[in-house]
């Protein structure tokens, strides 16, 4: 008796889940469609925005059903898609229950502030007005966001992760380290973001900055010296030789040291290479012309190198 009971329990449940299907009944979505609960809406505010977008017929008649026969669980603020001949009750589940559709805004490696903001501006899905984040704040990743959510929580999360990543790195950095502060590991590590695109020579750049560091050497980073100009904008022509001697704290050509902050935001590679530095004596070190550097550790084998470069540039026709 106990088993044909349980066995009746069961019927019962299953009819009336079709029974609650079928009394919600249909709905009028003709195409798959992109709707929105903005948040803090109503279960009424949603059936109303249903009907005047003509995907049911019957605001009253969905929501006295969804009161009856709907789950207890609440609705979810967001973006769905609604397939096309969706019944009703599967509108209320999908609200209630299914995916948000997510969206993405990639900021890559070595992207500045100014270009980040312009990038969350220019994305039509978000809302609201930012300003440019500090330099440094932003992790570059992938980040994703919903239809309709504010460009300042977008950069919050954005520059949480940064601060995430730099606290944990930074309990991992060695000995071979030149920076004291995590402020100082993102500013040389923003330095060593545009001085190479090539991922495996981060530590050897890392490592012949930070010998330079150690020893008070001028840094001599074109990148750095460019940045009061364009704010990481790409400069669009040569630096000038009064560029080059002016004595602004960014000059790494005229002032020894690290600037005052960092000129970009590095990517997680950069930020550990600086605190673990590949082992080296190298200072110097210049373009091969395959996209990569050739590392000395003397002034006149840098020079020699230095004029392997600019004649493989005189052929190219790049000079």
């Amino acid at each position: 008796m106990k088993k044909l009971g349980c066995l009746i329990a069961v019927i019962l449940l299953a009819g009336a889940a079709l029974f609650a299907g079928s009394r919600m009944g249909s709905a009028t979505v003709e195409e798959d469609t992109a709707f929105i609960i903005p948040a803090g809406s109503s279960l009424t505010s949603v059936a109303q925005k249903l009907e005047d977008e003509g995907l049911i017929t019957s605001s009253d008649g969905f929501l006295l059903r969804s009161k009856i026969f709907g789950g207890s669980d609440p609705i979810q603020a967001g973006e769905f898609m609604l397939s096309a001949g969706m019944s009703q009750s599967e509108i209320l589940d999908a609200f209630q229950n299914g995916d948000v559709i997510r969206r993405f805004v990639t900021i890559p490696e070595g992207l500045p502030s100014i270009l980040v903001y312009e990038r969350l501006m220019a994305e039509e899905l978000l809302t609201g007005e930012i300003e440019v984040p500090e330099e440094g704040s932003i992790l570059p990743d992938t980040y994703d966001f919903e239809r309709g959510e504010s460009r300042a929580s977008v950069i919050a999360r954005m520059q949480k992760a940064m601060d995430d990543y730099l606290a944990e790195a930074w309990e991992k950095r060695t000995d071979k380290a030149v920076v004291k502060t995590p402020e100082e590991a993102l500013i040389l590590a923003s330095i060593v973001e545009k001085e190479t695109a090539q991922a495996d020579e981060r530590p050897m750049v890392a490592g012949a900055l930070s010998n330079r560091v150690r020893i008070g050497m001028m840094l001599g980073a074109d990148a750095t010296t460019i940045y009061p100009i364009t704010k990481g904008k790409p400069l669009g022509r040569r630096i000038r030789v009064s560029e080059l001697r002016s004595t602004n704290p960014y000059n790494t050509r005229a002032v020894a040291g690290l600037p005052p902050g960092p000129i970009t935001n590095p990517g997680r590679e950069s930020i550990a290479a600086v605190l673990d530095p590949a082992e080296t004596k190298a200072l110097y070190y210049v373009a091969d012309g395959t996209g990569g550097h050739v590392f000395s550790e003397t002034l006149e084998e840098h020079n020699r190198n230095a004029a392997k470069w600019r004649a493989l540039r005189r052929e190219r026709g790049e000079m």
